[in-house]
Formats: C-alpha cells, sequence, structure tokens
C-alpha cells in the first residue's frame, strides 16, 4: 500500500488528484484502508476528529478528519471553480473532556456527560478519480473534505438525535426541510458505535475532537460561488460560503 499512501499524500500536498493509470492498481481490504489512513495521518495531521457510517445494510467504517480541514461556522471556502463538492448536513458531537475508561460504572451516561452536541455539514471532497472503488474511498478518509461546525449544545440531553427536523439550502434551494432520519437510527449510538470500533486508531477519540454520524440529506453536489445554510432543530444552524479560488 506504500505506493497509494504516497500517492495520497502528492494529491493532499499538490490539489491534484490521483490519476486512473495509479488508482486501478489498488483495492484495499477494509484493514489495508485504515492502515493507509493511519498512514496518512502521521504525516498530514493532527487529527481534529472522526466520521463513522452505522448504517444497517452496510458494514460500520469509518475516518479520521484532519484539524486543517475543521472551520467554524460561518465560514468562507476556496475551492477550484469546476469541481463538484458534496455537501451533508449532520449531527456532531465535540468531545469535551477525556471519556471514561471501559467498565466505568454507568458508562454510557458518563460518555454523554463529556460531550456536547454541535450541527455540521460535512465537506465531501476526493482525491481519487470519481469512479474509484470503495476500499480506495476509505482509504483516502471516506472522502472527506473538510467540516463546518456551528456553536456546541451542551445541554442536549432532551433534544431528539433521531430522527430529527432539519433545514438546509443551497443558495435559493431548498434541499431539506422537515423531519430527517440519522443513518443508524441515533447519533448518539452511532458516536458509541465509533468509539467501540476506533480503539487508538490514528491516536483514539481526545477532547477537543468533533464526530460526525451521518448526512440528513443524502449527498447532494454543488460547486462554487453558492452559500450553503443548514439548521437542525435544538442544535441551531451552521453556514457556509463555497468561493472559487483564483
Amino acid at each position: 500500500m506504500q505506493g497509494l499512501i504516497s500517492a495520497l499524500l502528492k494529491a493532499r500536498e499538490t490539489g491534484q488528484p490521483v490519476g486512473d493509470d495509479v488508482a486501478s492498481q489498488f483495492d484495499p481490504t477494509v484493514e489495508e484502508a485504515y492502515e493507509v489512513q493511519a498512514a496518512v495521518a502521521r504525516v498530514t495531521g493532527p487529527v481534529g476528529g472522526f466520521k463513522v457510517a452505522n448504517k444497517p445494510d452496510a458494514p460500520r467504517i469509518m475516518a479520521p478528519i484532519f484539524s486543517q480541514d475543521i472551520k467554524t461556522s460561518p465560514a468562507m471556502i476556496d475551492v477550484p471553480r469546476d469541481e463538484k463538492i458534496g455537501i451533508e448536513l449532520e449531527v456532531g458531537f465535540r468531545i469535551e473532556k477525556p471519556l471514561p475508561d471501559k467498565g466505568a460504572p454507568d458508562r454510557r451516561d458518563a460518555i454523554a456527560r463529556c460531550l456536547s452536541v454541535v450541527p455540521v455539514i460535512e465537506i465531501v471532497r476526493t482525491r481519487l478519480p470519481m469512479n474509484a472503488n470503495p476500499g480506495l474511498k476509505l482509504a483516502d478518509n471516506q472522502i472527506n473534505g473538510g467540516l463546518v461546525v456551528g456553536a456546541p449544545v451542551a445541554e442536549w440531553q432532551a433534544v431528539s438525535l433521531g430522527p430529527v427536523r432539519a433545514e438546509l439550502a443551497f443558495g435559493d434551494e431548498q434541499i431539506l426541510s422537515g423531519k430527517a432520519a440519522v443513518p443508524g437510527g441515533n447519533a448518539f449510538e452511532n458516536f458509541l458505535v465509533l468509539e467501540e470500533m476506533l480503539g487508538d486508531h490514528c491516536g483514539g477519540l481526545q477532547p477537543g475532537q468533533i464526530v460526525i454520524t451521518g448526512s440528513l440529506n443524502g449527498l447532494p453536489y454543488v460547486q462554487a460561488g453558492i452559500d450553503v445554510r443548514g439548521s437542525i432543530d435544538g442544535l441551531g444552524q451552521v453556514s457556509l460560503r463555497l468561493k472559487a479560488a483564483r
């Protein structure tokens, strides 16, 4: 996998995606993809968060998100004019203090007390050809391109984390309005799944990190020159502008 690691690092450095000729040489297993994630993180980190996919009809997977790619709402993000950018509104968690040790009493509730909840927009960008296989996408941090994070909500236990009521707009176009399902059923349950899976992968879960739990709106794509505004009932608002890079 060293060739894939080198190719992904070069793509991150130059902004130019891995070519089809290189990508077609690799079809990583899940274990190999995680090895690539960790190797890239050692060079590109620090890690500022993680994403988890916990869908009942698919394998559970996870990926790191780099601190340099996490912005506070409202954000302005420069992207190439012709690049397709995926936008996902999600329920996220910010880790406010170290999580309790395994075997701690009432650990589930103790974990909850270590977290605040945040509305998040995940920016989906790939360093790969658009037709890359699933193993390559997982190796490329499950094609994460960054996060925009809203204000934290400390008292969230009475807020529904699945399903939720949410709004998402691209400029004047309403993408989501009303009740939305959280993949896996509940955002906090998804956090617990990640915590169980992760161990010390890419440094493990640490205070200050953001964990995202799955898209409320599928995966629509947009291009530069658009304002994105999202909100989740009980959690507040999050927004960004995609600006065409010169």
